[in-house]
């Protein structure tokens, strides 16, 4: 939403002089005079006010035709984890069998306040929840070595087997005996310069990767979740780490095929037209029409765009490329901006 409030406006201009870090996030200033949109803490030479708008969003910025700023990158550092959010992700990691309490956090100089506001607003949960969830997932890969209930959840830092079972049903949904079989799906997050990203992966492979404000993503969790007979837990595992390389590697324009694993539970039909949107070659686009005469079906033309309009994988599955058969932008999940942005990176880079 565009700023419209004048004293807003003052404020958020005196920020952008003044490039004050705590407004980060808070607003996005579009410059009319070169169609880039920055955040407070640019170091660019400072546009004077009556050439800026101010957003919400990047997302609203780059629907009103801007572009981001090349030095300060605002869709990745508005976006990423503050360094105390990043040591306190970090303690998590190398104390898998601890709770970190608010006072352990504190003895670091971490805010648990900045902590928890960043994880609701990034994650849509708790830091408590975060941690409850990568614990329960450390103890779910010993359990599917062997490993007893009882020395799993002890060696996990759980106090009694009771603890351990609520805990381990709250996250998975059946007991520690019972889930050894279980499928899980695990979520993360990364950043790029088109703003955050969630990827989602199986023992199998990569099975999501959305914008994090794509609409309907949640129907899009339950409905993994429904089809692979798994529930979702924050963690990584190699498909989500070769993830995070190839899509760093793809926006820095040093990567045009990926190498990946996917897990693509859909249709017959569904499946027929994800895989030829692979066929797409980077740097070049197509149109539905084209799409469904490939597959040997003229007439689906509807069929296939409801087909593109439910992959899962943005980029590495490159629905971006098909356009209308009149040269227009057509629908996309991440929005029509990043469409063309993806686009016109791809022909830059080809």
């Amino acid at each position: 939403m565009q700023i419209t409030d004048d004293k807003k406006i003052e404020t958020y201009y005196d920020a952008l002089v003044q490039r004050k870090e705590s407004f980060v996030g808070i607003f996005f200033v579009g410059v009319k005079t070169t169609s880039v949109f920055c955040i407070s803490t640019c170091r660019a030479r400072k546009p004077k006010k009556e050439n800026v708008e101010f957003y919400t969003s990047f997302k609203d910025a780059l629907d009103n035709g801007y572009r981001p700023c090349k030095i300060c990158k605002p869709t990745e550092n508005a976006n990423q984890a503050p360094e105390q959010v990043e040591r306190a992700i970090r303690l998590v990691k190398e104390n898998p069998t601890e709770k970190i309490m608010d006072y352990q956090l504190r003895r670091q100089n971490i805010s648990p306040e900045l902590v928890r506001r960043w994880f609701k607003k990034n994650y849509g949960m708790t830091f408590q929840t975060y941690q409850r969830m990568y614990r329960i997932n450390n103890a779910f890969l010993e359990l599917k070595t062997g490993k007893s209930a009882s020395h799993t959840g002890f060696d996990s830092g759980y106090e009694s087997l009771s603890g351990f079972g609520y805990a381990f049903k709250k996250v998975m949904g059946n007991s520690p005996q019972k889930s050894s079989g279980s499928n899980i799906i695990l979520i993360s997050r990364l950043t790029t310069p088109l703003g955050p990203m969630f990827v989602c992966a199986t023992e199998k492979g990569v099975c999501l990767l959305e914008f994090t404000d794509r609409r309907m993503l949640e129907t899009e969790f339950k409905d993994l979740q429904r089809l692979l007979k798994a529930v979702i837990i924050t963690g990584e595992n190699e498909h989500i780490k070769q993830v995070k390389k190839q899509i760093t590697e793809y926006f820095d324009g040093e990567r045009k095929t990926f190498d990946l694993s996917l897990d693509t539970p859909g249709t017959d039909f569904q499946k027929t037209v994800w895989f030829s949107l692979q066929e797409i070659g980077y740097g070049t686009t197509t149109t539905y029409l084209h799409q469904a005469e490939k597959i040997s079906n003229p007439k689906a033309v509807r069929a296939v765009a409801s087909a593109n309009g439910r992959n899962r994988i943005a980029i590495i599955i490159p629905c971006h490329r098909v356009i209308g058969k009149d040269g227009k932008m057509t629908g996309y999940g991440g929005g029509i901006e990043r469409k063309k942005w993806l686009i016109e990176h791809e022909i830059k880079n080809f």
